[in-house]
């Protein structure tokens, strides 16, 4: 069981050492009707024990949709390093000040422009659940390398680490 919890430490740690520094993620949410809609989001921090926060608006759909159904996906890439990763997890919406304070980024005044005190002002917290990622080097060489590999021995090219992580 401590083998377990320790894979799955070293597993939230090496994803959010993918992540963390790209700051862009496409949130998906499903609409009442099962729709599943995506929409850009900045996240402000990516925590070690695997929950990752936005700022949010009280009053956009996607507060009503993670209200209706707490299930979203996260899908970041970083196409430029063949870097791709889906984060599955549950969605919370909250207005916590001192969080609020503490992530507070004076960019964040284009979307609430009474700063921290604004009335529409809120948190998004996604508890990580589970995640994949695909990651390949962005050598060609190494892309080549496995093509040629894959054409010689008749094996699929694999050039990367594609791996699942349940938490």
């Amino acid at each position: 069981m401590e083998n377990q919890q320790n894979q799955n430490q070293g597993d939230l740690k090496a994803l959010i050492d993918k992540i963390k520094d790209i700051d862009t993620a496409m949130l998906s949410t499903v609409e009442p009707d099962g729709t599943i809609r995506s929409r850009p989001m900045r996240h402000m921090q990516v925590a070690e024990d695997g929950v990752i926060w936005f700022f949010n608006s009280h009053h956009s759909a996607k507060t009503h949709e993670i209200r209706n159904d707490s299930h979203v996906n996260l899908s970041y890439s970083k196409p430029g390093d063949q870097l791709y990763v889906s984060v599955s997890g549950r969605a919370q919406v909250l207005r916590d000040q001192q969080k609020i304070d503490e992530l507070w980024n004076p960019a964040m005044k284009a979307w609430f422009p009474e700063g921290k005190d604004d009335p529409n002002i809120g948190l998004l917290k996604v508890t990580i659940d589970q995640a994949e990622f695909w990651d390949s080097p962005s050598s060609a060489v190494v892309h080549l390398y496995g093509m040629v590999k894959a054409a010689i021995t008749g094996e699929p090219a694999r050039p990367g680490e594609n791996k699942k992580i349940n938490l």
